[in-house]
């Protein structure tokens, strides 16, 4: 049982001790992209660990689960994980982890079940206030200008992804802000920022107690917003964006001296109007390949008697 309950450990080590280590870095804020996958490759290290865990366990409880997970294996590489000395916990954990991948699964199909909803209810509210002109195709545009009050712009994802811009925005957004706000919904588009919020809920939902979760959906939310200013900011400079983001969000006291629901703007603001300096790309590179490595380590622990007894 030895492989299973480091495995374990592994990661609800990595589920309790990230959060924490990413919270005191500062390079997220100046490499938001790298972030982002740092954070992907832990939670798939996480998830991996334990579904590892529970194969082993399986695999030591239930002879029918051993003969199709060691099924290719000479004799020596079964002998090395002493499956017969698990004991009777090795059913007890097989079946809590294995559980826990269900509840994850049915956690994910209903936050998929639930965008789909939200997203169809807002189309439904899009296509009534902008009905389609005779002869045109639905999803044929990209871009829909909506008359409105308030200055807002926004995507909305899907297999005919929509661009949405307010009246109110045209006219409030001078020069080249528009095209930077644009830039900036483009950019969430681009890079599928919507698979990640979704994912990140899901996992948050389903076990609110497992800190790396919760940070996972935090972080996602804050970082995927400095990657798409990024992208603006890259084309169109950074005093445009930000200038865009105040006009577009003045109204909506998200700079008073009161917390709000949107705490984040003035500091994206700041970010963009106080730029640090980035990382190296020698620094960017070495995190991005030790994050990528995060998910190889229980599959390196797995196989460590495997590769011993073979050796």
């Amino acid at each position: 049982m030895l492989v299973s309950l480091v495995l374990l450990l592994l990661g609800a080590l990595a589920a309790v001790v990230t959060p924490r280590l990413m919270a005191r870095a500062e390079w997220p804020e100046h490499e938001p992209v790298v972030a982002l996958w740092v954070w992907q490759c832990v939670v798939a290290g996480v998830l991996l660990s334990f579904a590892l865990s529970m194969t082993f366990s399986a695999a030591a409880a239930w002879q029918a689960v051993r003969g199709h997970v060691f099924a290719p294996a000479p004799h020596a590489v079964v002998e090395a994980y002493a499956l017969a000395a698990y004991g009777p916990w090795s059913a007890v954990m097989a079946v809590l982890l294995a559980l826990g991948g269900v509840w994850t699964a049915a956690m994910l199909t209903r936050q998929i079940r639930r965008v789909r909803l939200e997203r169809g209810r807002r189309r439904a509210e899009l296509l009534e206030r902008s009905p389609l002109l005779p002869g045109e195709e639905p999803g044929s545009g990209r871009l829909v200008v909506l008359e409105g009050e308030r200055p807002d712009a926004w995507w909305l994802p899907g297999t005919a992804p929509r661009l949405v811009v307010t009246t109110a925005a045209l006219g409030r957004l001078k020069g080249r802000q528009l095209d930077a706000v644009l830039a900036h919904e483009q950019g969430h588009a681009n890079a599928r920022h919507d698979w990640l919020l979704n994912c990140s809920a899901a996992l948050a939902s389903g076990f609110p107690q497992i800190p790396v979760f919760a940070a996972f959906r935090g972080e996602m939310h804050r970082l995927v917003e400095l990657a798409a200013d990024d992208t603006a900011s890259r084309r169109f400079g950074r005093l445009t964006i930000a200038l865009a983001l105040v006009e577009l969000n003045e109204d909506r006291g998200v700079f008073g001296p009161c917390p709000t629901p949107d705490a984040q703007m003035p500091l994206r603001v700041n970010r963009l109007l106080s730029p640090a300096g980035r990382l190296t790309i020698g620094r960017r590179l070495r995190l991005t390949a030790a994050a990528t490595l995060l998910p190889a380590i229980p599959l390196l622990v797995a196989f460590v008697p495997a590769l011993s007894a073979l050796g």
